[in-house]
C-alpha cells in the first residue's frame, strides 16, 4: 500500500524565514527549502507552492523508519502540536537530506565549471593558433 504524507514547516532562523517542504513516500524522505524574504501569510503561502511546485528541488530519497501513524488520543495529537508548534527548526533527518542536497547541487556545479573552463581554454588556444598561422603568413 502506498502512502504518501506531506508537509510544510516555516519558521524564522534569526535572519530569513524558511520554508521546509518534506514529502514521504513509501518510506523514503525526501526534502525541499525555500527561503522567503520578510513573514509569509498562510495565504502567500498557498500560492507559493501552487505556483512553484514544479520548481522545487528535492533531496535524494533516504530511507526514513519513523512507525506508521495509528489511531491517536485527541489530547495525545494536541499535546504534540503545541510540542511541534513550541520546537524551533528541523529534525536531523531532514537536516541531513538537505545536506545530502547541498553536497549533489555542490557537485554539480563544480563539474559544469569545470566543463566550462576547459572550453574556454580550448577556445583560447585556437585562437593563439589562429594568431600564429596569421603572423607566419605575413598578415
Amino acid at each position: 500500500m502506498n502512502k504518501v504524507a506531506s508537509t510544510l514547516t516555516v519558521y524564522f532562523d534569526g535572519q530569513f524565514w524558511i520554508g521546509v517542504y518534506e514529502r514521504l513516500s513509501d518510506g523514503k524522505l525526501e526534502v525541499s527549502k525555500t527561503t522567503f524574504g520578510s513573514e509569509p501569510k498562510d495565504y502567500e503561502v498557498y500560492s507559493f507552492i501552487l505556483e512553484n511546485w514544479r520548481y522545487l528541488r528535492f533531496s535524494p530519497a533516504i530511507k526514513d523508519n519513523t512507525k506508521a501513524n495509528t489511531k491517536i488520543n485527541p489530547k495525545r495529537m494536541q499535546r504534540e502540536i503545541n510540542k511541534q508548534l513550541k520546537s524551533k527548526g528541523m529534525g536531523t533527518k531532514y537536516q541531513k537530506a538537505l545536506k545530502l542536497q547541498h553536497e549533489q547541487n555542490k557537485l554539480e556545479r563544480k563539474s559544469s565549471s569545470k566543463k566550462r573552463k576547459e572550453e574556454k581554454k580550448k577556445i583560447q588556444f585556437k585562437l593563439r593558433q589562429q594568431k600564429k598561422k596569421a603572423k607566419h603568413r605575413g598578415k
